[in-house]
């Protein structure tokens, strides 16, 4: 399986990207909003995280086609895997659905926000309650996203880590998941860079005295 692909961004359309990793070429499927994160990288060398599927249906014998999607850090393509578990949605529906950053549709999940929910490209009503329905309860880290700076994405994961590590941690000293997320957002989003959950832990309890 492939889960990781970097090389030099040769095409980028509506729907999908070109990578040279010589002496291959890959086409891989992208979302609206990791094609936007490329769309100035044109000709620059960048890094994909991906997931590899087979695109078809074999019990109404049709061609089975390997495919790739592509993703700027790890926590998107997580993310991904998650929201086309929902029965119904699929990865082709999913990869037209998901124009919005992906913090901001876990939060709209986790709020069970429904008339957001159904903005999202292909997605109507009665989809969106089964979103909700089968991921209200799943949404908590990735509603902590924070958007990556182009030049530190690649520390993305870890930072993620340590933010999901800690979150955990405060709903185990007593606090609501609300509440928890509420602590965390504004050490997050200064952009400090914390090597452990100490010391974000410490940043939460001095932010918020």
């Amino acid at each position: 399986m492939i889960t990781k692909i970097s090389g030099k961004l040769l095409t980028l359309s509506e729907t999908t990207c070109t990578l040279l990793n010589e002496p291959f070429e890959y086409e891989i499927y992208v979302t609206d909003f990791t094609r936007r994160s490329l769309q100035l990288k044109v000709d620059e060398v960048v890094t994909l995280h991906t997931i590899h599927y087979i695109d078809g249906n074999p019990q109404k014998g049709g061609r089975m086609t390997p495919r790739l999607v592509g993703f700027d850090t790890a926590i998107e393509r997580q993310f991904f895997e998650v929201f086309c578990s929902v029965p119904g949605l699929g990865v082709k529906k999913a990869l037209r659905a998901l124009v919005r950053p992906v913090r901001d549709i876990a939060h709209s999940i986790e709020q069970q926000d429904i008339k957001a929910l159904t903005t999202m490209p292909g997605v109507g009503a009665a989809m969106a309650e089964k979103i909700v329905a089968q991921l209200r309860r799943k949404m908590a880290k990735f509603a902590l996203l924070v958007q990556q700076d182009p030049a530190t994405q690649n520390s993305g994961s870890a930072e993620h880590n340590i933010a999901d590590e800690t979150f955990q941690i405060l709903v185990s000293l007593g606090h609501a998941e609300a509440e928890a997320r509420r602590l965390l957002e504004q050490p997050l989003a200064s952009k400090k860079k914390f090597k452990s959950v100490e010391d974000l832990l410490q940043a939460v309890y001095e932010t918020n005295q």
